[in-house]
């Protein structure tokens, strides 16, 4: 499929808005993106004129507009996960007292954060609905590697790639892949984010490839071995209750 230039540069655009943390002028996005500044601007008049970004008439500087809200709601709605997976994600974050996630994989190679328990602990991990992450960090990641469909060698490439806080060989992850592939669980213990463990298990369509995981984030020091695999087992019956409600499997 031929890329639609207008189209891709008006995704960056919103993107990279949605990064910010300040309205940008057209100079600081043209210079972000390597767009010529005329293209940038014809492609945000119309994205104003959409609603899907706001620009300040005083300052002329941009961010999202309230039409996104609308178009991320009608996402999330859309999936259908969201909303059967936040009443299961608010009852593991209280019992555990962690935060808890919903993630949907990408056809793109990321996974995206669909839904979230914050734990009340004062523990909490830097992550938003919405937020997005390359397809292979964490344990999401291994379980992606297990069961996503691609060969090792295509593999390999995407994990190069990948940024740990505590880096792992790629001996020690494909073993680690092969443990997901047999036990149905992954577990990322102090690689990605120093001191925190993540246990993720998958929910499979029915050619058995991975579309979506759940999620658990905790302090390492609260979460020995013992209460990983009891954790794990819980995400699985969860993920075996939504499946079906999900038409998957």
């Amino acid at each position: 499929m031929r890329p639609v230039p207008a189209v891709s540069r008006a995704i960056a655009i919103l993107r990279l808005l949605g990064r910010a943390t300040e309205p940008m002028s057209m100079k600081e996005i043209a210079t972000a993106l390597k767009l010529v500044p005329s293209t940038g601007l014809h492609i945000l008049r119309v994205l104003v004129e959409e609603e899907l970004v706001r620009v300040d008439a005083a300052t002329k500087r941009y961010r999202l507009g309230s039409g996104m809200v609308g178009l991320a709601r009608s996402a999330l709605e859309g999936t259908g996960f969201a909303t059967l997976a936040q009443p299961v994600l608010d009852r593991l974050s209280r019992k555990w007292g962690m935060s808890t996630m919903g993630v949907e994989i990408t056809q793109s190679n990321h996974m995206v954060v669909l839904a979230l328990s914050r734990s009340q602990a004062p523990f909490r991990l830097h992550v938003d609905v919405g937020s997005r992450f390359p397809v292979l960090v964490s344990a999401t990641g291994r379980l992606v590697a297990a069961f996503g469909g691609e060969t090792w060698p295509q593999l390999e490439k995407k994990f190069k790639a990948v940024r740990w806080e505590k880096p792992v060989s790629m001996a020690a992850w494909k073993k680690e892949v092969d443990s997901a592939r047999r036990t149905g669980y992954a577990v990322d213990r102090d690689t990605y984010i120093s001191g925190v463990t993540i246990v993720a298990v998958p929910l499979l369509d029915a050619g058995g490839k991975i579309t979506h995981t759940l999620v658990a984030a905790g302090l390492s020091d609260h979460l020995n071995a013992a209460n990983q695999v009891k954790l794990a087992g819980e995400l699985m019956e969860e993920a075996a209750a939504l499946s079906p409600m999900l038409g998957l499997g």
